[in-house]
């Protein structure tokens, strides 16, 4: 019996519900290019499609398969800004910039509108996102955040409580909620599998299951894989939370933090309506947060929970379904039909990190939980800082990159940190 295209696959409602196919070819022997993209996901495919418009010869490798990371696992949100306020942003990098980034992450959106329509992405994209309160103190972050959107412009939120709140959530746990009807919601791997179609049509070569063993990034970069070098001009380090130690100088400046989601049981067009009447995508306050969203065929898609020792536990299922029927006790006894997880790659900062770690090597990572739109512009101001542009890029590479620490006190001092970030988030 031929294996199935998904049975390399963790599983997900994603996988079954926009089949990735068959693999692209691994590298088999030596090839030459203008730029090696490492890493299949939003930020690569976003770099090599840029550049491959503009007539560069581009090689992405991957270790999997197009979006078997974050790209293809995450909630599909997509929303405005950053992981952190715009307000904040400006103390990090002063106001100038701070505008600059806000103004480049709208667009991001944009971005991934034309790039949609442009090369007939179906991925189910859809508008409307609410940031809840967990806690009612919470509220007047949400109030902070709406003067920040006025400050730059921002005219599409809006502050809604109460009735009107759980008009649009269904759920008792919230009683306030900024509604932004610039952010929305997508299918996170059909999108990644649309921006690879679009770039090996624009001429880009993708190598899947091919894992990078190795890098020098001197004036002739070379990437070593198993079975293959590639020589080039220019890498562009797309790995995010997956780069592993390809890169030490990057691994103390971004954490891999795992997340969870589930898909329930098909509620069937009215129930599944009635949670969420707006169809908006939603996450709330905590700081491991939750998130939620129904899918095209009537489910409730919801994911919270973070580990920062970048591991799942056994009980991770029981806890995220607990949770589910806590937000909404009329889902109780429904079912579960799939549950996976994934890693975010998160800085210190909670803002992108982009930078060279040589005049011919070049990175982009650590959204934060904000990449289903950041990457796309990240992406492409990484290929115009290579195609000699670098204005844009330096904006986000002027930002500071701070580290955490490294072992062996990593791990235990994330671990406290993920404790005490629970027991705030329960007061």
């Amino acid at each position: 019996m031929m294996p199935s295209p998904t049975d390399s696959w963790p599983d997900s409602w994603y996988v079954h519900s926009s089949p990735p196919g068959p693999a692209a070819p691994a590298l088999d022997g030596d090839t030459a290019c203008d730029v090696c993209v490492i890493g299949a996901g939003y930020t690569g495919l976003s770099a090599a499609l840029t550049l491959a418009e503009r007539g560069y010869d581009v090689a992405v490798v991957e270790a999997e398969r197009v979006g078997w990371g974050a790209s293809g696992r995450n909630g599909g949100q997509l929303i405005s800004g950053y992981n952190k306020s715009i307000s904040a942003v400006a103390r990090l990098s002063g106001a100038e910039d701070a505008r600059r980034l806000w103004d480049l992450a709208e667009e991001a959106k944009t971005l991934l509108v034309q790039r949609v329509e442009r090369h007939a992405i179906a991925c189910d994209l859809r508008w409307g996102y609410i940031n809840a309160a967990a806690r009612s103190r919470h509220r007047a972050g949400l109030l902070a955040q709406l003067r920040d959107a006025q400050d730059v412009g921002y005219g599409r939120l809006r502050l809604v409580e109460g009735d009107d709140l759980r008009a649009l959530v269904a759920s008792p746990r919230y009683d306030s909620g900024l509604e932004d009807s610039g952010s929305g919601h997508l299918h996170p791997l059909a999108y990644a599998q649309g921006l690879a179609r679009a770039a090996r049509a624009a001429g880009a070569r993708i190598y899947e299951n091919t894992p990078a063993l190795a890098i020098t990034t001197d004036a002739a970069p070379v990437l070593t894989t198993p079975r293959g070098r590639v020589r080039a001009r220019f890498l562009a380090l797309a790995g995010n939370a997956y780069l592993g130690a390809l890169a030490p100088a990057l691994t103390r400046t971004l954490v891999p933090i795992v997340t969870y989601m589930l898909a329930t049981e098909p509620l069937g067009a009215e129930r599944a309506a009635a949670l969420l009447p707006g169809d908006h995508a939603v996450s709330d306050t905590h700081v491991g947060l939750h998130y939620f969203r129904r899918s095209a065929d009537h489910r409730l898609l919801f994911g919270g929970g973070v580990n920062f020792a970048n591991r799942a536990t056994a009980d991770a299922q029981a806890k995220l379904a607990r949770a589910l029927r806590q937000c909404f006790p009329q889902l109780a006894g429904v079912g579960i039909d799939h549950f996976w997880h994934g890693s975010v790659g998160m800085t210190v900062s909670r803002l992108p990190q982009l930078g060279r770690l040589s005049p011919t090597a070049y990175f982009a990572h650590g959204y934060s939980g904000h990449g289903v739109a950041l990457t796309g512009i990240c992406g492409r101001v990484l290929a115009e800082a290579i195609m000699g542009q670098a204005e844009r890029y330096d904006v986000f590479a002027r930002l500071p990159q701070r580290t955490f620490v490294g072992p062996p006190w990593r791990v235990p001092l994330l671990r406290l940190a993920s404790l005490w970030y629970r027991l705030r988030d329960m007061v």
